[in-house]
């Protein structure tokens, strides 16, 4: 309860007063509102402010407007005792004022941190008149006959207590008036005029709110009619089956939705189902608001494939006759699939593989399933799930919202119209993870064998059988995948392809399919062999076949350019186009790529590694340099945790080794040393530099280059022991692809040779290793060379020392 007393008391402020700007409503004398503050001028206004301040309220024009000034302010504000401030977060505090006088606004200072403002108090005339308390009395009147939905916030009120002026201002101020009236109010300072403006604007309240009450009966009453309507149509309708008039068009629409579900084959559960649904659907009669929702669910299951399957190929020879056609290499996944084929040949029962092919981008994971589709005759739908974070994309929506739809998965088993197609889900690593829910969680029912033959969609609410679709996922990597889901896929990696390959493919596959959409099929273009190599060797380096495709086009346009300026020139067809590996700078600029490997072969301290990535193998150079200094170690290159405690232990193997490779005493403790993985604006991690920066460090202090034909990779111990790493077919494949001849790899890693290439081990030499002094013998020179930094102690070399 407000009381008189809160009034006033306010002295005229001598100074600019600090102004507050409210972005709607105002603050009457006599009243408290609690007020949420979050502007960043007014918070800084409320850090100066205590319990007892007095400040002044002044209302925007436009509650939009972020840092209102002077013309975008009202001329009528309030002055206001501060009662208390209570900071909820950093950027939301709590105000609680008491409105004390009217003020007007004469200047506005907004070149501080806060809006200063120049007042003018203003009193109130005619609050003790005759004609002020007749309107007063009018006013409780008033209140006392409105409804209670009108007059309910103010029955709480004392307003006998009030004399004219603060009844008008409390009413005012739990009113539900405009704003505009409001400040017409607040700037009213005639007690019987203000009493007249207050009364005319409940009244106006009250008419609208007896508006809207008519309104809302209206449309009651037009809904009923409607209602109505409907009953009297569906009698009419049945008065016309009965008198054989009418078209019958609803019934006719009904009755073809009633034989396609009886031609789909449902099982049991689902046709039971689709009556109950088809009986809501005779009942309504074509009116009603879930008609659409009821038609458009059985069309999806009249639409969905029960019973009928593709006639699936099992003639092994014939998928393995396909498979070879349309791929090069791939053993393994070509070996599988034809595993699975005899399986189907030979027993009724199976459930469908859940084969995940993963490998990076271009080295035909897509086109794979593709032809898998083809070779076993049945058809293929590509389910892409890159970016998807929402649950419901794979199991579906209930019904219960406005555009449900079902998941992704019926939806491609509705447009196959077989329940045993190729299903690709393609780029599976790529899903995310919104509010919504986890899609790769929806995802363990759909690809689990044990539980997919009764996959139920949110949508659908019946379970279908998923067990007789040919799953295939791909993926580049399945490092973010849970394990769970991982659990579920039998994984078959495309780790690349070496450049022979490349080569055959290009020549088998990517120039019959260019030359032919390019117009130059029938011997109009001869691409000879070195010049496919050296497209390979200087003008692509990835594990696919994706940017390779992308030159054999660019030579396919050029030569097409070619032709078409000689027809011009001659008058006639000109002779074919040959492309020679000289040629190659004409048509697709200077080569892109150097011997990599090469690099700073000639210092000591440096070394080659290799590295593996989601797009396939790479090799990865690392630089160590040393300095006068306190014995510091920096390390860059934008290295992981895992790459930087490697460093660490290197640099650990190293001191402990001191005396056994030749260093004098002290020398570490005297020089800084400088670790540098170069491509630095690329992050780097993993679990397999460890043996390079181990060689690259040992290197630089004993003087002995590393052999620049060799790389290696592998993990090591500070006793030394070099541990076993992964990915070792496609970082051999990148060392092939950067012309290195010698590869040192963990002994522990040789299981996993037999999947690199032939002809790749044929031109490697692999050195196998347990130890760091065996992969200090088979990767250092003999001999030292001088430093590039000599040491604190001497002038001589260190290498010199070196055993």
């Amino acid at each position: 309860m407000t009381s008189q007393s809160n009034r006033g008391g306010a002295p005229m402020p001598k100074e600019p007063v600090a102004a507050l700007p409210l972005r709607s409503g105002a603050l009457f004398p006599g009243t408290t509102l609690t007020l949420s503050v979050g502007r960043p001028r007014s918070l800084s206004l409320l850090r100066t402010l205590y319990p007892g301040d007095v400040i002044v309220t002044l209302t925007q024009k436009t509650p939009r407007t972020q840092d209102p000034g002077r013309d975008e302010l009202y001329d009528t504000g309030t002055l206001a005792r501060v009662e208390s401030i209570q900071k909820r977060s950093e950027n939301d505090w709590q105000l609680t004022v008491t409105g004390l006088d009217r003020a007007k606004l004469v200047t506005l200072h907004d070149d501080g941190p806060f809006h200063k403002a120049t007042v003018e108090k203003l009193e109130e005339t005619g609050g003790q008149s005759v004609e002020a308390d007749e309107l007063a009395q009018a006013l409780v009147r008033s209140l006392k006959d409105a409804t209670e939905a009108e007059g309910g916030a103010l029955a709480h009120l004392d307003i006998r207590a009030l004399d004219p002026g603060a009844l008008c201002d409390t009413v005012a101020s739990q009113s539900n008036v405009p704003t505009e009236r409001e400040i017409a109010l607040l700037a009213e300072v005639d007690v019987p005029a203000r009493l007249r403006a207050l009364t005319d604007a409940l009244g106006e309240l009250r008419a609208r709110g007896e508006v809207k009450v008519k309104i809302e009966s209206e449309v009651r009453q037009r809904f009923g009619k409607i209602q109505r309507e409907a009953v009297l149509r569906e009698q009419l309708r049945a008065i016309q089956k009965e008198l054989g008039d009418g078209d019958g068009g609803d019934e006719d629409a009904l009755s073809t939705l009633r034989k396609r579900l009886d031609d789909a084959g449902l099982p049991e559960e689902a046709r039971k189902v689709a009556d109950r649904e088809l009986g809501r659907l005779a009942q309504m009669g074509g009116q009603g608001a879930e008609v659409h929702v009821i038609r458009n669910y059985l069309e999806l299951i009249a639409d969905l494939p029960w019973s009928t399957r593709a006639e699936a190929k099992n003639d092994v020879a014939a998928v393995e006759a396909e498979l070879d056609r349309d791929h090069y290499g791939l053993e393994d996944v070509k070996k599988r699939i034809l595993e699975h084929m005899a399986v189907l040949g030979l027993s009724a029962e199976q459930r469908g593989t859940l084969l995940c092919l993963v490998g990076p981008p271009g080295v035909g994971k897509t086109s794979l399933g593709e032809s898998i589709a083809k070779a076993t005759g049945r058809p293929f739908v590509r389910v892409a799930l890159g970016g998807v974070r929402d649950e419901a994309e794979i199991r579906g929506h209930r019904r219960t919202y406005v555009g449900a739809l079902p998941g992704r998965i019926l939806h491609a088993l509705r447009k196959a119209k077989v329940k045993n197609p190729v299903v690709l889900l393609d780029e599976i690593d790529k899903l995310s993870q919104g509010f919504q829910g986890s899609p790769e969680a929806a995802l363990l029912e759909v690809l689990d064998p044990e539980q997919n033959h009764t996959f139920t969609d949110h949508y659908l609410e019946v379970p279908f059988d998923l067990s007789e679709v040919l799953f295939l996922c791909t993926a580049n990597t399945l490092e973010t995948l849970s394990a769970p889901l991982r659990d579920r896929l039998e994984v078959v990696e495309l780790a690349g392809y070496t450049p022979e390959e490349k080569v055959k493919i290009a020549r088998a596959h990517l120039l019959p399919k260019r030359t032919k959409s390019h117009g130059l099929d029938g011997g109009k273009l001869e691409i000879e062999d070195d010049a496919l190599h050296a497209v390979v060797r200087d003008y692509t380096r990835e594990a696919g076949v994706r940017q390779l495709d992308r030159e054999v086009t660019r030579l396919c346009r050029a030569a097409a350019l070619d032709l078409a300026r000689r027809k011009g020139q001659e008058g006639q067809e000109g002779p074919n186009v040959t492309i020679h590996a000289e040629d190659l700078a004409k048509h697709l600029g200077k080569p892109r790529f150097e011997r990599e490997a090469h690099e700073g072969s000639s210092l000591a301290g440096m070394a080659t590694g290799l590295a593996w990535t989601p797009f396939g193998g790479s090799t990865l150079f690392i630089e160590t340099s040393r300095m006068p200094g306190k014995g510091h170690v920096e390390i860059t290159g934008q290295l992981g945790d895992v790459m930087k405690e490697s460093a660490r232990a290197a640099l650990t193997y190293v001191r402990s080794h001191a005396s056994e490779l030749g260093l004098p005493e002290g020398t570490l403790e005297r020089e800084d040393v400088h670790i540098h993985v170069p491509a630095g604006a690329v992050p780097k991690d993993g679990p397999s530099a460890g043996v390079t920066i181990f060689t690259a460090l040992t290197s630089l202090f004993t003087g002995r280059r590393v052999r620049q034909d060799t790389a290696m990779t592998g993990e090591a111990t500070l006793r030394g022991r070099v541990l076993a790493v992964g990915g070792i077919k496609a970082k051999v494949l990148a060392a092939h692809r950067a012309g290195i001849t010698r590869v040192i790899l963990p002994s522990a890693c040789a299981r996993d040779l037999d999947d690199v290439p032939k002809e790749v081990r044929s031109a490697l030499e692999i050195v196998l290793v347990d130890d760091m002094r065996q992969v200090l013998d088979a990767a250092l020179e003999p001999e030292p060379i001088a430093p590039s930094f000599p040491s604190n102690e001497t002038t001589e070399p260190v290498a010199s020392l070196a055993s």
